[in-house]
């Protein structure tokens, strides 16, 4: 893979859209009044979703380039956010220990899920939208049933390790979950056992991403590090295939492409960079 590199900005309290291909900022969304954790875009691309320290989420518009909702309830910190397949419901998890359920169209909060003891640190919804799962600082990861809130099942490690995001497999048959232990685990949901752990990297203070990549027919796994660089594993062997060096601090977030080899990277305070790591061989 090759790198393409991007300037980024620091939590300035906005969100910038840029194009993949030239580098160039398409728009910049301003206002939120603190700094931004997190966004989302919806399945259809017409929205995307920003989490911030300012309690609230804001809904932007992609057709019309404005803030087209304000989602207001959470009392501390929001941190995750995430829309489900058919982008008319939003999770969100924050530092009140809550997971909130929203109606997209009516900017209303449906449902108050007194989901952990800790700050919620990544929501994602399965395949289907039938299920959220939440994870947190108590290392507790959580499934959720969208419909009527209840806590279905529970996921915790013997060592209890700070869980700093998760995200359900493409068939929502298993879940991949990072720790501040540096390990990221493999759980099948069906047994509730984590069945592959993915070592390499290095995750002791910060929550950061990790995710999957699909192409060729191969899955992998995709996670930033604390070293300043990406690393791939192999689902399925646990082998690292490789590791992309070129960012200056913590690679705190990693993004993959659904269909095509290309994985963006985003890097802290000294590097301010976003970069597009590319198969040389995918056109």
């Amino acid at each position: 893979m090759g790198p393409c590199s991007h300037p980024a900005q620091a939590s300035d309290k906005t969100v910038k859209l840029w194009d993949s291909y030239t580098g160039a900022i398409i728009r910049t969304f301003v206002g939120h009044t603190q700094g931004i954790s997190d966004v989302a875009w919806s399945s259809d691309g017409e929205y995307l979703a920003s989490a911030s320290d300012d309690k609230t989420i804001i809904i932007w518009s992609l057709e019309l380039f404005e803030a087209v909702k304000t989602l207001k309830g959470h009392t501390n910190f929001v941190f995750c956010v995430a829309f489900n397949p058919r982008s008319n419901l939003l999770a969100s998890g924050g530092f009140d220990e809550t997971v909130r359920v929203w109606d997209v169209a009516r900017g209303r909060c449906m449902k108050v899920l007194p989901a952990h003891s800790d700050p919620v640190t990544a929501v994602s919804f399965n395949h289907d939208g039938t299920r959220i799962v939440s994870c947190a600082m108590d290392g507790l990861i959580r499934i959720w049933d969208t419909e009527s809130g209840q806590c279905l099942k529970t996921l915790v490690d013997d060592d209890n390790p700070i869980c700093s995001h998760v995200r359900f497999s493409p068939n929502s048959q298993f879940i991949l979950s990072a720790t501040q232990d540096s390990t990221i685990r493999l759980w099948n949901c069906n047994t509730s056992r984590c069945v592959k752990t993915y070592r390499g990297h290095t995750n002791r203070t910060y929550c950061i991403f990790a995710c999957y990549s699909i192409t060729g027919g191969r899955t992998c796994v995709v996670s930033g590090s604390e070293d300043g660089k990406a690393y791939i594993w192999d689902l399925n062997s646990r082998k690292l295939m490789q590791t992309l060096e070129g960012h200056k601090d913590i690679v705190l977030a990693v993004a993959t492409h659904p269909t095509r080899n290309i994985i963006a990277s985003a890097s802290m305070e000294k590097d301010l960079t976003i970069r597009l790591w590319f198969d040389e061989d995918d056109p």
